[in-house]
């Protein structure tokens, strides 16, 4: 089966063996959600800084929803179940698929916890809140 290469700039492949994120197998998928792929390292960089730069548990949430429409990312951001009033007692997880990166999985959520050390208060809402959300 060929590869069809889309009509917009794409990320370039990781070195063989250093990710098991799926790109090739997404590109020859005709049916596959390639809106991740459009995620190129540069644009990556751009993310990970503003979600570093966060401003409010609302600009957390609107972060939230333009990667879940522009890119196809998921995230799911709750409390611990032992409800630690700290950092330590949430939990940021990327959900896994198809195109997206290893590193990528692992750059968002630690880019939002230096954000919400930065501001605790995002933190207290989002442990106020009880859980917090979950785009899917």
């Amino acid at each position: 089966m060929t590869t069809t290469l889309p009509p917009f700039p794409i990320r370039t492949e990781c070195p063989p063996g250093a990710c098991n994120c799926g790109r090739d197998a997404l590109l020859e998928n005709p049916g596959g959600d390639l809106r991740v792929l459009r995620l190129t390292r540069e644009d990556e960089k751009r993310l990970v800084h503003r979600l570093e730069n966060l401003s409010s548990l609302s600009d957390l949430r609107h972060m939230e929803e333009r990667m879940e429409q522009q890119v196809g990312i998921r995230l799911s951001i709750s409390t611990s179940p032992n409800v630690v009033r700290s950092l330590r007692g949430i939990t940021i997880l990327v959900h896994e698929q198809p195109g997206l990166c290893r590193k990528t999985r692992q750059a968002i959520p630690a880019a939002i916890k230096r954000s919400l050390e930065q501001r605790p208060e995002i933190a207290y809402e989002i442990l106020n809140a009880g859980g917090l959300f979950e785009n899917q």
